[in-house]
């Protein structure tokens, strides 16, 4: 069995937290791990699994590498979108990377929380049998409470296997007195986004139901270039893909879908409330992460990454302060913060996207300070790596060594650098930056000119294919 982890998201509810360059799956929410490294780490114990294949957007793909690595999963492929066009895609493209159509996906998101992973594991070792058997399977979320954001899943009377029941209908989202009358009658489930089947009879489904979808895959997947463990994709083919989901391309027209029901602790974190009832709380039911003082203050979830941050009185709020931004909401409201995130990207603010420390495939970087013509940033190069070779037609920089050792590339020299040393870039000039020590290299960049944005690069050479 193949896990197959989509990684598409944008999480933008989970704003300041989650951004575009930076989504929720990259962060460590719950636990010391990310998200996308929680989602492989919870299949340990699993027998007959083999290499995962990752799918995310082609902007996080150093992140998504990274992070297997860190947990040491070694992808068979890392297949990169340059667009998003939603899970129906994204899952032909696994699909059409597996060696064999034989092959059974886990198809799973890489934004969810399990708790109890026995029930997890058994559910799966019920779906590899199913899968194996040509039906398509789908883990249902055994229902809490009357949840109007989740779409629901129907099942049928007739049983498959030892648990799993055809399934009846798929349901969008419904008010809360539709959802109450589904929790009352026991046959519907929270849609969980989590698939299992054998390579073959998605692609097969999928040909039947949607087969433009599915030739516009195959070209795309057939013109993708691989480097290393990246499979970048057609961008002008993949592009001319429609957008649809896996359940309306094909779960909710094919007679081989079955849902398993889960009752596993599950949770997709697709909010902040959302976040706050997966995380421990005080004793006046407070879920406090950084430097937090609190009066009299009850049912909170409060985030501090940069400051001191005090609440006094309040309840049911939440409140996460950013080096860069503050949000605070009403937790009953948290769903508003997409709206946010819409009005900042209509004025084209920068927080929507990226924030303040912004990572690279060598490090990150984060601009501590900024004004008219001059911009400040601290600057964190990983041991052996590089930046690009490159030159700016706007701006000069002063680099100064706080740690470390650097070799800067300055036109034709080459200046090795230790602590306390430094060195002027002119505007215009070719330079790369390179840490060839052992331990990670902290520089101070002072930018001046008249522009400073990112976007004033010229790259002639970079070991991380962004030329």
């Amino acid at each position: 069995m193949i896990p197959v982890i989509l990684s598409g998201g944008s999480g933008t509810r989970l704003w300041p937290l989650s951004r575009g360059q930076y989504p929720k799956q990259f962060l460590p929410l719950v636990s010391d791990h990310t998200m996308v490294q929680e989602t492989l780490l919870r299949l340990a114990g699993l027998v007959g699994l083999k290499a995962p294949i990752a799918v995310c957007n082609e902007d996080h793909r150093f992140m998504m590498a990274e992070q297997l690595w860190e947990i040491g999963a070694k992808p068979a492929a890392i297949i990169l979108e340059p667009v998003g066009k939603n899970t129906a895609p994204a899952v032909a493209m696994a699909a059409l990377a597996a060696e064999s159509e034989d092959e059974v996906l886990l198809v799973l998101p890489a934004d969810h929380v399990i708790s109890n992973l026995e029930a997890f594991h058994k559910a799966v070792v019920e779906a590899e049998i199913l899968a194996g058997q040509g039906f398509l399977v789908t883990f249902g979320i055994v229902p809490t409470e009357p949840e109007t954001g989740y779409g629901y899943i129907k099942r049928d009377s007739l049983q498959q296997g030892a648990v799993a029941f055809n399934v009846a209908a798929f349901v969008e989202k419904p008010d809360l007195d539709t959802a109450t009358h589904y929790l009352q009658t026991g046959n519907y489930f929270w849609n969980s986004g989590m698939f299992a089947f054998k390579a073959g009879s998605f692609l097969k489904e999928l040909e039947k139901f949607n087969p433009t979808m599915l030739s516009i895959c195959e070209k795309a997947f057939k013109a993708a270039k691989v480097d290393l463990d990246f499979v970048r994709l057609d961008k002008e083919i993949f592009s001319s893909a429609s957008s649809d989901s896996i359940d309306y391309a094909v779960m909710e027209k094919t007679d081989k879908a079955v849902v398993i029901p889960l009752d596993a602790g599950w949770n997709d974190v697709g909010s902040w409330s959302a976040l706050w009832d997966v995380t421990d709380k005080d004793s006046l039911g407070n879920a406090i992460s950084g430097d937090v003082l609190t009066v009299g203050t009850e049912n909170s979830f409060i985030y501090a990454e940069n400051k001191l941050v005090t609440v006094i009185g309040v309840r049911d709020l939440v409140v996460v302060e950013t080096k860069d931004a503050v949000m605070i909401a009403s937790k009953n409201r948290v769903q508003e913060v997409k709206q946010i995130v819409t009005r900042l990207k209509e004025l084209k603010r920068s927080e929507a996207n990226v924030h303040r420390k912004a990572y690279r495939p060598w490090g990150h970087y984060d601009s501590v300070d900024s004004g008219d013509r001059h911009q400040t940033k601290r600057i964190v190069v990983k041991p052996g790596a590089k930046l690009s070779l490159q030159k700016h037609h706007h701006r000069a920089e002063h680099w100064v060594v706080v740690k470390g050792t650097a070799l800067v590339t300055k036109a034709d020299e080459k200046i090795l650098l230790s602590e306390n040393e430094s060195v002027y870039i002119p505007l215009g000039t070719v330079h790369c930056l390179e840490n060839p020590g052992v331990i990670p290299l902290e520089i101070v960049e002072v930018q001046s000119g008249g522009y400073l944005g990112e976007d004033d690069i010229v790259r002639f050479d970079d070991k991380y294919g962004r030329v």
